[in-house]
């Protein structure tokens, strides 16, 4: 069994079609989705699939696009929506310097503000950082000296040296279809060296589809795809690739029942 642990089943390109979308990925020997959200309007269907589907489990959060719009959302609103049942994590959440669509600081306040719920209530964080690895990476340090917390960084594209970074500081790192792109050589490197419990793979559907698949609205079902090019990075057969994520997936996101 595979888990897609990081989806946006609400997006346009997957909701339309829900259902087939998670037939097709079951078929594929998907047996678990981490349904993402990115902005407050999302948190209800995020959690309802969730509550409708008994593979898919939810995550609370507000991506740092989406900071500026979010700014007074208050520590208390999200420690709220923790407590469903089928929310198992909270994010996504982060810093994004490339797009630049929010203020700095206030998606660095946010993101603290995520972590310190998550530390209050011990459900994982769900990381995004796109060209600030140095601010991601001091933020993680000092909020860890204030008290562990369980995290990943998704879809990993960082350096090396900054993988480097939140393995040393306990978190996990998510591999998306990028991989299999031919200019990821720098991330393939990564993903070959990752230790092997705190690896996770992931589709961030309905983007990055892998190879054979790019260009193509990104499903879960391309997850298959993604563990398999992983897999021979790391020189191990496709089912243990399936059964470590797997195992590691359960144990981060400890309040999902497999």
């Amino acid at each position: 069994m595979l888990v897609d642990s990081h989806c946006h089943l609400e997006y346009e390109g997957l909701v339309e079609n829900q259902q087939d979308v998670l037939d097709r990925a079951r078929a594929a020997g998907v047996g678990a989705f981490l349904n993402i959200s990115t902005r407050l309007s999302e948190w209800d269907r995020v959690v309802g699939t969730a509550r409708r589907e008994k593979d898919v489990w939810a995550s609370i959060g507000i991506h740092p696009h989406e900071a500026d719009a979010h700014e007074d959302l208050g520590a208390e609103k999200l420690r709220a929506a923790t407590d469903d049942a089928r929310v198992i994590a909270i994010g996504e959440t982060g810093l994004d310097y490339y797009y630049d669509k929010s203020d700095r600081r206030v998606q660095q306040d946010l993101f603290r503000m995520h972590i310190g719920v998550a530390r209050d209530v011990q459900l994982p964080v769900i990381i995004h950082t796109r060209d600030a690895e140095e601010d991601t990476a001091r933020i993680l340090r000092e909020e860890m000296e204030k008290g562990a917390f369980p995290a990943l960084i998704h879809c990993f594209t960082a350096s090396s040296d900054f993988a480097d970074i939140v393995l040393e500081l306990g978190l996990y790192i998510s591999i998306s279809g990028i991989v299999t792109f031919k200019n990821a050589r720098e991330l393939q490197e990564v993903a070959a060296r990752v230790p092997a419990d705190r690896l996770l793979v992931e589709t961030d559907s309905p983007f990055l589809a892998p190879v054979p698949h790019r260009g193509k609205t990104c499903e879960p079902a391309f997850v298959r795809n993604t563990a398999e090019f992983v897999a021979d990075l790391r020189g191990v057969a496709p089912d243990e690739l399936a059964a470590t994520t797997t195992a590691n997936f359960y144990r981060l996101f400890a309040k999902a029942t497999a």
